[in-house]
């Protein structure tokens, strides 16, 4: 017997709560992934380096792109869900006129940095995965501090990613087409604590 999941809030109410949070309290990040609600941490200055650091190589080796950072999407299947990864790898002109949670229909690649909190383990290793290649997004970046390696996840199929690639701080790694770009990690070992 499979349990069916509801959840406890409509998008639209999500929304309003989420807007709500942003008025009344200074860096409350909220996302509704899989039916559950959940806060982002406060970036510290290692995670702002660490997509600053990811924009430059964009703007060099791929001008026809930006990194948007915290881009709100609608992600899970039927797009009854909203995330808002650390990254948004699309087009130069993918969000213009669209709102604060865009169709994520041209996204090419999400970026996480994992934050030191508890949820991270649940939230950037196993929801946002699945979120996101249920969602159709050609690839995923997840750099871990904790373990200090960054993984790839490409190939999205049924709700799951079929090809993951990790690689310690320090190594080289492939970003698949369509967005063909070699990271260098080794600058990465400098923004862990």
């Amino acid at each position: 017997m499979t349990a069916v999941h509801e959840s406890l809030m409509t998008i639209e109410e999500f929304e309003e709560l989420a807007q709500a949070a942003d008025r009344i309290a200074e860096g409350v990040r909220l996302e509704y992934i899989d039916g559950k609600l959940g806060a982002k941490a406060v970036p510290d200055g290692d995670h702002n380096r660490i997509i600053q650091w990811l924009i430059r190589i964009f703007v060099n080796l791929r001008p026809d792109l930006f990194l948007s950072p915290e881009q709100g999407l609608q992600v899970d299947r039927y797009r009854k869900g909203r995330a808002r990864p650390d990254g948004v790898l699309a087009d130069a002109d993918a969000f213009v006129g669209q709102g604060e949670w865009a169709d994520p229909g041209s996204v090419l690649l999400v970026v996480e940095v994992t934050s030191a909190d508890q949820d991270t383990e649940r939230r950037d290793r196993q929801e946002k995965p699945r979120a996101y290649a249920d969602t159709g997004i050609p690839a995923y970046l997840l750099i871990d501090r904790d373990s200090c390696t960054v993984t790839v996840y490409s190939e999205p199929r049924e709700g799951t990613y079929e090809r993951t690639v990790a690689v310690p701080f320090g190594a080289t790694v492939q970003l698949p087409d369509p967005v063909g770009v070699t990271l260098d990690t080794e600058p990465l070992k400098d923004w862990v604590r």
